[in-house]
């Protein structure tokens, strides 16, 4: 059996350009991350959907005994069709309205909540139903700016200087909070940060007596390079494990340790296989153009996020420079002057960490179609999204005849 996904088969019977997903990478992150984690008695890793939600990777997470965090109440009746248990469910939305938070409550998944208004009005309808609150602890851990979240400016959660205000809440609506949450952003390195953003954590979750769980989000980093950095997971697993049973020890109640990965179940199980429309040489550069674009793949252009792209087609070929560009009618350049195995029109072209954020964010732009997602699971190829067709872009559209419209005003 291949001990990676046969591409350029993949390519040639589901068409370029294509997702392609590698389940044994999915189920490897999984179970390193769980193991690092082992000292702790009570582990709750919850798959953050938004990362790639396609049905069958949702699948894959509920059967390697995963729950789901979403932040839409789509995302949330996408977990339950992949079969994942309401309870199973936290849902973690930022801005909106409390009509949908109310079909999140009936739905019945597990609320967080990171706004003080909205934890009130929720508190006065439906104190019965316990809700996790979403603590902002000011410190930025996350290594770029785009994607930190939890620095003072930012958003999303409630202060740790509102906690006074979350009790007043609590003691006038007489609401349960069972949980506290925090996400201090993505490509995290430096974990001695993050451990100072879980003790203030700790503190805050000192306040509420019904806690049944502490949830530190994620934002893991996965190397996108030979020999890049990447967060120490076992380090990690190490020092927080002691920090959290010690913490369940000092208040004599044992909790639940939650996190959210994403990316780091999936970026790395990921590779977009598109193939090489034209080569065109200018004045100073050699442009590789593939058929996609920021309409397939948009982080490179909206994080300035690094994808490493391989020459499938020409592995052992003679190594030159080329800026990758896409089709689409914009600046939409996947790398500039990288050195890639010699390039020819026809050529495929893997880009590699793109299982996250990347399909979830591809759009319809200029009218062009989204590509296929394949699963590679068991040692064989499975078709988990088609290809898009001309039709899909007109379903929903509703044709009116202007002219006739036209006629009727004249009249």
């Amino acid at each position: 059996m291949s001990s990676q996904p046969p591409f350029e088969a993949i390519a040639r019977k589901h068409g370029a350009p294509v997702y392609v997903y590698d389940a044994h990478v999915i189920s490897a992150q999984y179970n390193r991350l769980k193991n690092a984690f082992r000292k702790v008695e009570h582990l709750k890793l919850h798959y953050a959907v938004k990362a790639n939600s396609n049905l069958s990777v949702l699948r894959l997470m509920h059967q390697l005994g995963a729950g789901l965090d979403t932040v839409s109440i789509e995302e949330v009746r996408l977990g339950l069709r992949a079969g994942v248990a309401p309870e199973n469910i936290i849902y973690t939305p930022n801005g909106v309205s409390i009509e949908e938070l109310e079909e999140a409550r009936s739905l019945g998944v597990q609320i967080n909540i990171d706004n003080l208004s909205v934890l009130e009005l929720f508190g006065q309808r439906y104190p019965e139903t316990p809700v996790c609150v979403r603590i902002n602890p000011h410190v930025m851990a996350g290594g770029n700016a785009n994607i930190s979240v939890g620095h003072i400016d930012s958003k999303f959660g409630i202060s740790i200087h509102q906690v006074p205000h979350i009790l007043r809440i609590v003691e006038l609506t007489k609401m349960r909070i069972n949980g506290v949450h925090m996400h201090t952003g993505s490509d995290i390195l430096d974990i001695d940060v993050f451990l100072h953003a879980s003790e203030i954590l700790f503190e805050a979750a000192t306040h509420f007596k019904d806690l049944e769980f502490i949830d530190f989000g994620s934002g893991f980093k996965v190397p996108y390079k030979k020999d890049d950095i990447e967060t120490p997971i076992e380090e990690l697993g190490e020092k927080l494990s002691e920090r959290f049973n010690a913490f369940c020890e000092k208040i004599g109640k044992p909790l639940t340790l939650s996190f959210e990965p994403g990316k780091f179940l999936v970026s790395q199980a990921g590779t977009f296989v598109a193939k090489v429309n034209v080569v065109k040489q200018t004045t100073s550069t050699v442009f590789a153009g593939v058929d996609s674009g920021f309409n397939h793949l948009m982080r490179p252009m909206l994080y300035g996020s690094y994808h490493h792209i391989e020459n499938i087609s020409n592995p052992k070929g003679k190594p030159r420079f080329y800026s990758v560009v896409g089709y689409i009618c914009e600046t939409d350049t996947f790398g500039s002057n990288r050195q890639i195995a010699e390039i020819t029109e026809g050529d495929l072209l893997a880009f590699h960490n793109a299982g996250a954020y990347c399909f979830s964010m591809s759009s319809n732009y200029n009218s062009r179609l989204r590509p296929a997602e394949v699963l590679w699971y068991n040692g064989e190829v499975h078709l988990i999204r088609s290809r898009e067709t001309f039709e899909d872009l007109l379903k929903g559209q509703v044709e009116v005849d202007l002219t006739a419209e036209a006629k009727v005003e004249t009249v």
